[in-house]
Order: structure tokens, then C-alpha cells, then sequence
């Protein structure tokens, strides 16, 4: 049972155009693919722990901006929009998720999410930072970018020393959290993935899997370690 949080945005479908809790399929189509049951979570307040004792593992999902006085960062002026409720919830759930040893992996905002709730900070807007915009993709798709992983890292052994990856970001990891590691860099030197130091499973990659259909190695490994972590619980 893999949790995938959600987001409310007004949504239009046949004659109806309202308020909905919405998440690209694709997440959905990477966790079946990878033998997982997905399961949608909406921004419902505080998140509770009820919820997590009942998921094997979570993915934190892509989307908007973390808000910037979580970490700091300037509060006008960048590019890009927050939304709070999402944060409200997916905060809280992250840490219950962490205090049960859930494995999660965490992408693109979620990563950023994972980094910001464990001590680090964010680089508000990247091409401020690296002089170009290739990280951030077109209006409502991606761009493909060239990672090199860390040897000897779990990324590295899931993924192999290069992948050819999707990116949509305009954010990035500034200070990286202690108890996280960089574990892939883009050529201009943006963190790409992490991975925690305890050795639990928590992997963040900055690039979205859940677009590459041809390469489903790092969802299957959280699955993998969902179907121990339930095993474990259950025995």
C-alpha cells in the first residue's frame, strides 16, 4: 500500500468545473507497474497517524513550491506558487512517515519537502543561481537532463553512474539537511538525488520517474522495501 499525497486545484472534466483533489496518473501507473497498490491522499489538515499504519510506503509527489518561511528564504518576488494546505499536511505526514521507519521516496517537490523538513533550505530560484533555465523544462512538460550518481550510493546502484532524466524545477537543495547525502549532481553541480545517511529508505530524486516509463528501477525498489517493511510490521 504506497501513499501518494495529492493536491486541490480547480479542475474541469465533462460539464463540471470545481475544486478537485488531482494527481497525474502517471504516479499511479508507476506504482501499479512496480506491483504497489496506490493510494491517493488528499490535503486533509493535520496528517494522523491512523494513516500511516496503513501504508507500506510513501511517495512524495511533485507540484508547487514549498512555502519559503519554512526555510527561510525570501517571501516576494520568485517565481512560482505555494500551497499551504499541501504543506500542512504533507509536513506532518512526512514525519509520521519518518517515526515509523515507512520507506519513502520523494520527488522533485518532495525531496525538496524531505530536505527542508530535516534541517535544510532551498535555493528559491535556481536560474538566479546557475545562469541558465535547462532545469526548468516547457510550460507543461519537461526537459532532459544528464545526472551522474555517486558511487557506491543506493541511487547509484539502483540507476546505474548516468541516467538521462526528466526535469521540471525551478528550485533546487541550497543546504542539504545532516542526516541526508547528495548522491547525483546535474553538470552544473544542482543537487539531483539524495538519500539518507541511517541507511533507512528515504531517496529523493529532484527529476520525475513517474514521466519515464522505460525505467522503473527506483520505484520497485521502495516497493520492495514496502513489502518488507509490511512483512516485518505484520510478523
Amino acid at each position: 500500500m504506497i501513499g501518494l499525497p495529492t493536491y486541490v486545484e480547480q479542475t474541469r472534466f465533462n460539464a463540471w468545473d470545481l475544486p478537485c483533489a488531482v494527481l497525474p496518473h502517471s504516479y499511479v501507473d508507476m506504482v501499479a507497474a512496480a506491483g504497489g497498490i496506490p493510494v491517493l491522499l488528499p490535503p486533509a489538515g493535520a496528517a494522523r497517524p491512523e494513516l500511516v499504519r496503513r501504508l507500506d510506503g510513501l511517495v512524495l509527489t511533485g507540484g508547487a513550491d514549498i512555502d519559503p518561511a519554512r526555510y527561510g528564504g525570501p517571501s516576494a518576488g520568485i517565481p512560482g506558487y505555494t500551497r499551504p494546505d499541501r504543506d500542512e499536511s504533507e509536513f506532518g505526514l512526512f514525519e509520521l512517515a519518518r517515526a515509523a521507519g515507512l520507506p519513502i521516496f520523494a520527488v522533485c517537490r518532495g525531496l525538496q519537502l524531505a530536505n527542508v523538513a530535516l534541517g535544510g533550505t532551498l535555493i528559491p530560484h535556481l536560474p538566479d543561481v546557475v545562469g541558465h533555465e535547462e532545469h526548468s523544462g516547457v510550460e507543461g512538460g519537461f526537459t532532459t537532463t544528464r545526472v551522474l550518481t555517486i558511487a557506491g550510493s543506493r541511487v547509484a546502484r539502483l540507476a546505474g553512474p548516468e541516467v538521462k532524466v526528466h526535469c521540471h524545477h525551478h528550485q533546487a537543495v541550497d543546504r542539504l539537511a545532516g542526516v541526508l547525502t547528495a548522491t547525483a549532481y546535474a553538470a552544473d553541480g544542482t543537487i539531483e538525488a539524495v538519500e539518507s545517511v541511517d541507511g533507512s529508505f528515504l531517496v529523493g530524486v529532484q527529476w520525475h520517474p513517474e514521466a519515464d516509463a522505460a525505467d522503473r528501477r527506483l520505484i520497485r525498489a521502495l516497493v520492495e522495501a514496502a513489502d518488507t517493511y509490511r512483512r516485518e510490521r505484520n510478523s
